[in-house]
């Protein structure tokens, strides 16, 4: 199996941060042509228009958990411990990634985005554990 197949699945986020990006601009704009925001108001970024808010927040979310799962997806790569299960959990996460921010920037309903995000967590958390374990087994 090839150690590079891990990246696929960073690729795979680091592709969903670029759409939020584009989202964020465009709702951003609306909100401008709107009257309810101003360019200005985006400098500090204090008061995020109605309009794009729950995508500002999502792209937060994009830089918490993610940053922990670019990490130990390098480090498994480094060590060579890309198995085919580590492939399953690192697209679990990535495609977690993609139904958290689906549901944060549409209808934001906790009922639906806290279990995408539990799947996420779970499978981030796995593969941290598998990596520690590779760590302690083999010196």
């Amino acid at each position: 199996m090839s150690q590079t197949m891990i990246f696929w699945p960073m690729i795979a986020h680091v592709a969903l941060v670029y759409v939020i990006y584009t989202l964020i601009s465009r709702q951003r704009i609306v909100a401008i042509k709107a009257g309810n925001a101003r360019p200005s108001q985006f400098r500090e970024n204090n008061n995020e228009p109605a309009e794009s808010l729950f995508i500002r927040n999502n792209l937060t979310n994009q830089f918490e958990l993610p940053v922990l799962f670019h990490s130990v997806c390098l480090c498994l790569f480094v060590t060579r411990g890309v198995t085919p299960a580590i492939l399953v959990f690192a697209w679990l996460f990535a495609v977690s990634r993609f139904a958290h921010a689906w549901i944060h920037i549409t209808t934001n309903r906790i009922r639906y985005r806290r279990p995408v995000f539990i799947i996420g967590y779970s499978s981030l958390g796995i593969l941290w554990m598998i990596f520690a374990a590779r760590l302690a087994i083999d010196g």
